[in-house]
């Protein structure tokens, strides 16, 4: 999995980190002080999306009064306190082994910058990663390949020298489609999308801890 790898790109939620159970929440809170319900396809509508496009959406298909940068805070305020005393890291021993063999570290992903610095920081590992790069601060949010072309390019990596670990299925077409590595990661949120994610990804795991037994492995028989 790692062979002529130079970067390994994370996405954020539900991929790194166990954070995915957060939004349905929120979304649900949110719409609630409207008076709006929660459709039932929302989260599968909303996928992949920025936080700006999930804005627009949600300003598009319900009636809600506040601007689009209202909303991006309002959800950012709601998130703030789970991501930094909830949220769990999915794994760090695989984190640190790509630190001590000189893999370049990167986070990919649609969350909001300040809110993925803070569960980082929260967490102890914002000093490995080379760079965050937001689908806010890119033309398209996945499964468009910006996010991640933009990552490589700050981690001065060339797209086919980096693994990306993608959890749902427009981060991994966003992976495919810079031309990178894609591992599909287990996630209870897309439980129902496993087949799928199996079939479009390079490689699937159910844990971190699946890549660290090979490369324990690999370690043991040199």
């Amino acid at each position: 999995m790692l062979r002529n790898i130079n970067a390994v790109l994370f996405d954020l939620d539900g991929s790194l980190v166990d954070s995915m159970w957060i939004w349905k929440d929120i979304d649900r809170e949110y719409l609630g002080r409207f008076n709006i319900p929660l459709p039932e396809d929302l989260q599968s509508s909303i996928e992949g999306m920025s936080f700006s496009e999930t804005a627009v959406y949600f300003k598009e298909h319900f009636p809600i009064p506040d601007s689009i940068e209202q909303m991006k805070s309002d959800w950012t305020q709601m998130a703030r306190d789970k991501y930094l005393h909830e949220v769990p890291l999915k794994n760090d021993r695989f984190i640190t082994y790509c630190a001590n063999h000189d893999i370049r570290l990167g986070i990919a992903t649609s969350n909001e910058r300040s809110l993925v610095e803070g569960v980082l920081q929260s967490l102890g590992v914002s000093r490995y990663f080379t760079c965050i790069v937001t689908g806010c601060e890119v033309k398209r949010g996945k499964p468009s390949p910006d996010v991640y072309l933009e990552a490589a390019r700050q981690c001065g990596v060339a797209p086919e020298s980096c693994l990306v670990f993608e959890d749902i299925i427009p981060g991994i077409q966003a992976g495919k489609a810079a031309n990178m590595k894609v591992c599909a990661v287990h996630d209870l949120y897309s439980l129902h999308q496993t087949r799928e994610k199996q079939e479009l990804a390079d490689f699937y795991i159910y844990d971190y801890e699946d890549v660290m037994k090979l490369l324990d492995q690999t370690s043991a028989g040199n």
